[in-house]
């Protein structure tokens, strides 16, 4: 790495010991040593407030009428201790970084300028809770077709009739498709919701004019002023101050900024809306990122179905080949319309909200027929073009990107380092669109470009099939036909999805010598009619995610190859059902799930819309013996540093491996071993699932040395009991950290100890196992618990013994290594100024091999009374 700068390019402070910079397209510690940050999105359940998932229509509409909803309990719950359980798992999966949701209704929901301060003070509380295991956050503000009452997540339900829009009349007209409703009132069946036609939504009227009034309403539609402003000013200075808002409360806690909150996502997923828009008579006939399925209105039907007027429209599907359309439907609104009856505002008042209309804007009609794009009479479209050039400057063809999306990140990334000034701006455009330039006055050399990535193939279908598409190559003209985008075979999608993620990795280099995050990738588990939940098949498939684990370690193997990029996988939600999903549009991606632990025959897992849900009601464990953050082990499943934690669970597992792996779904995938901390810049990274192997290959200049004096001091006596030629010196220079999971690397005594048959078990204790009793815990187990902090070194190739909580066999090409819980430290010699650069490989493997799973037949429910307990530990 280049020499890191010792004062913050912000705002020229020295950088502390935890500082995170952003340089060499990298992030890089304030050592000098590249970093990679790896984690999931917390959570997909923060869409929703409690007990108000998507499916829910009963006080759906009448809590956004009146403000009432409150967001407090999401994403985790602080008061029965389930906080700590998925914290700890989060950890021993080897995440270190979160993207964390929060949406604008959560804060503003309310009315206008009235803020959820209660929510805010626990989302610093659940900030701090983060912060004791560990974790690099960074905030996302999120959004999905503009809020939960337009089909998706975000904005509070007074901006809809903010922007002269009832909402309830988006059902009759189609102007967006709301899960509760489908496929309508009074004959709802919200379990029928077809997979992803919520995305649909961006394509309909609601969300098309949301998005053109939020971004550039000043342009298209200057009669809609309401206090005195344009309605463009008035949602997104009301956006901006609310998460302003936000960031003040963190700013103001003292101890999450820089050490635990590193940056803030610009909204997630931005829509263009109408901008742009060639033709208002017709469709996009180029492959857009907009999904067709169902019925798909040009915005000229749209309009006319806006106004409560009939319309035959296509109506598309969504086969293994992606969309076709199949014929047409007719929509009939029945009298109903999109827009604000004038009566519920008297002399342009409203009598809740409390804004004032301008006098020109007259509710009750479409707002472009308003502004003369159409003529609701003759249902013809005046000026079909009118999105196309700026309506002030005919002659200037709109560009989103520049026009409209970079005044508004500017305006609100301006404000966020007003609360948090050494704040990485983590720039995320539209899906799948490269950004634009920014001006390096805004970035100041804190800068991240973000951006998703999902297998669109798989995740619409919710099949993994034996070909699939270059989805982007698609989207950016790479191809002729879309018919050459076509990918035969395992290896050639892994090939091509690696290939797409290195094309949107090389959008960086428009912002700069910037790193890359993947925000959001992730699959879906409900595949093939949820075949792993048992639905199919008389269940025999149950519990077998063979499938999602081959598409999921698709996409996070195109993340390591030569990419070596960060990534936030979507998604991780406490309150995640088989029946229900993520409890949002019927989205199911979250990587765990309550519904999914091993059944147990003395416990009970509750269902909840809560947090609680991950707590198996059992007494409580206390007593438990917590390592230090620098030891990295497994040692307590809660939060290095402390001495004590009570919680209500803790019993419920054998050992670490029996706990990472509980109600996981495809976990061989998603927990996987990278370095987490490089000297050098990783050069290849790959992973071969079937076969536990790990190879690293780093390259190394003599820049690349880190600064003097960097050391890290030798682990607390309570996180290693070991000592003599294999223990860890006094002082260690930094290292190379791999993560090296348990998940695929246990020993066969803990695996089977976790899942084995217990008649054919033997059990020796050794230097690896301790005898800590564990207060309150079932009388007919056995007090015990493995320490996963022994330590042991070799100086290139190594088997580790038999005591050791991992079965690794490594082979280094050069320097020496260690092993902390699931930590391997890896020390090699820095190039000396003049000499040439060194590439280095590490190859890791599980001794005697992968790790089998066993067959149904061969688990039995029984076996947990005959199994010692263990706790154990993450890191």
């Amino acid at each position: 790495m280049p020499v890191v700068p010792q004062v913050s390019p912000v705002t020229g402070n020295p950088t502390p010991p935890h500082f995170i910079h952003t340089t060499d397209s990298q992030f890089v510690d304030n050592a000098g040593r590249t970093v990679l940050l790896r984690g999931v999105n917390l959570s997909g359940s923060d869409k929703a407030p409690l007990g108000r998932q998507s499916q829910t229509l009963e006080g759906f509409w009448e809590s956004g009428e009146e403000g009432t909803v409150s967001f407090v309990g999401r994403p985790l719950n602080l008061e029965d201790g389930s906080a700590d359980i998925h914290l700890a798992r989060l950890k021993g999966w080897g995440f270190n970084m979160l993207r964390y949701v929060v949406t604008w209704e959560a804060l503003e929901h309310a009315g206008p300028g009235v803020y959820d301060y209660e929510f805010m003070d626990y989302t610093v509380r659940v900030l701090r809770k983060c912060k004791e295991y560990g974790f690099k956050i960074y905030m996302d503000p999120h959004q999905d077709i503009w809020s939960r009452f337009s089909g998706g997540s975000g904005a509070p339900y007074w901006t809809l009739p903010a922007c002269g829009i009832d909402p309830k009349g988006f059902t009759p007209t189609q102007a967006a498709i709301v899960h509760c409703e489908y496929l309508n009132p009074s004959e709802a069946d919200p379990a029928s919701f077809p997979a992803m036609i919520w995305s649909t939504n961006y394509g309909r009227l609601a969300a098309q004019t949301l998005f053109t009034l939020f971004f550039a309403g000043r342009d298209f539609a200057p009669k809609c002023v309401i206090d005195d402003m344009n309605i463009q000013d008035y949602l997104q200075s009301h956006y901006i101050h609310a998460v302003g808002k936000l960031a003040d409360k963190i700013q103001e806690a003292g101890d999450l900024l820089d050490e635990c909150i590193i940056g803030w996502d610009s909204l997630n997923e931005p829509y263009e809306g109408f901008c742009g828009y060639p033709n208002l008579n017709a469709y996009p006939s180029e492959q857009t990122s907009t999904l067709k399925k169902g019925s798909f209105p040009t915005p000229a039907q749209s309009f006319r179905l806006g106004m409560g007027q009939v319309q035959t429209v296509d109506s598309w599907s969504f086969g293994t080949f992606g969309p076709k359309r199949d014929g047409t439907v007719t929509i009939d609104p029945h009298g109903y319309k999109m827009w604000l009856d004038p009566a519920t505002e008297p002399e342009g008042v409203h009598p809740k909200w409390g804004w004032k209309r301008d006098p020109g804007w007259q509710l009750g009609t479409c707002i472009w027929a308003l502004h003369g794009i159409w003529d609701v009479d003759s249902g013809y479209v005046i000026v079909p073009d009118y999105f196309h050039n700026n309506p002030n400057d005919l002659e200037h063809e709109v560009n989103f990107l520049e026009d409209y999306w970079r005044p508004h990140i500017e305006n609100f990334f301006a404000r966020i380092r007003k609360s948090h000034p050494e704040a990485i701006i983590f720039v995320a455009p539209p899906v799948f669109s490269p950004p634009p330039s920014i001006s390096e006055q805004l970035l100041q050399g804190r800068c991240c470009y973000s951006t998703h990535y999902y297998d669109g193939l798989t995740l619409i279908t919710r099949s993994w099939h034996w070909f699939n598409a270059d989805a982007l190559g698609v989207l950016r003209g790479k191809y002729k036909s879309p018919i050459q985008s076509l990918k035969i075979g395992e290896r050639a999608i892994r090939k091509s999805i690696q290939e797409q993620l290195g094309v949107l990795q090389s959008d960086s280099k428009i912002l700069g010598a910037y790193p890359t995050i993947i925000g959001e990738i992730g699959i879906p588990y409900d595949m093939d009619g949820k075949r792993s939940y048992g639905y199919t098949d008389n269940g025999k498939y149950k519990g077998d995610y063979t499938y999602q684990q081959t598409a999921l370690d698709a996409s996070l193997n195109a993340a390591d190859g030569p990419n070596g990029l960060n990534y936030t996988i979507w998604t991780y939600c406490p309150d995640n059902s088989h029946m229900w999903g993520d409890g949002w549009n019927l989205e199911d991606l979250s990587v765990w799930s309550p519904d999914d632990l091993r059944s147990k025959e003395e416990y009970q897992m509750p269902t909840a819309e809560n947090s609680s849900a991950t707590l198996l009601r059992k007494p409580p464990v206390v007593g438990m013996s917590f390592a230090t953050p620098s030891s990295q082990t497994l040692a307590t499943l809660s939060a290095p540093g402390k001495n004590e934690l009570s919680t209500t669970s803790m019993g419920n597992w054998e050992n670490a491996y029996d706990f990472l792996t509980d109600g996981a779904r495809a976990v061989k995938a998603f927990c996987r071993p990278y370095p987490r901390a490089i000297v050098g810049i990783p050069q290849n990274i790959a992973f071969d699932i079937a076969k536990a192997s790990f190879t690293l290959t780093v390259l190394v200049r003599p820049e690349d040395a880190l600064r003097e004096g960097d050391t890290e001091p030798r682990p607390s006596s309570s996180s290693s009991t070991n000592s003599g030629p294999y223990a860890l010196g006094k002082d260690e220079p930094l290292a190379t950290e791999i993560y090296v999971p348990l998940v695929h690397y246990a020993s066969s005594d803990i695996v089977s100890r976790s899942e084995g048959d217990a008649t054919q078990r033997t059990y020796t204790d050794d230097a690896s196992i301790s005898t800590t009793p564990i207060e309150s815990s079932p009388p007919s187990r056995k007090h015990s618990s493995l320490d996963l902090s022994a330590s042991w070194r070799s100086s290139s190739t190594a088997v580790a013994t038999k005591s050791t909580p991992l079965s690794l066999s490594v082979s280094a090409s050069e320097g020496r290594w260690a092993v902390e819980g699931q930590l391997l430290k890896w020390w090699y010699p820095v190039p000396a100024p003049g000499e040439a650069d060194k590439t280095y490989t590490i190859t890791i493997t599980r001794s005697g091999g992968a790790i089998k799973p066993l067959e149904k037949n061969e688990r039995t429910c029984s076996m947990w009374n005959a199994l010692r307990d263990c706790c154990s530990v993450l890191s």
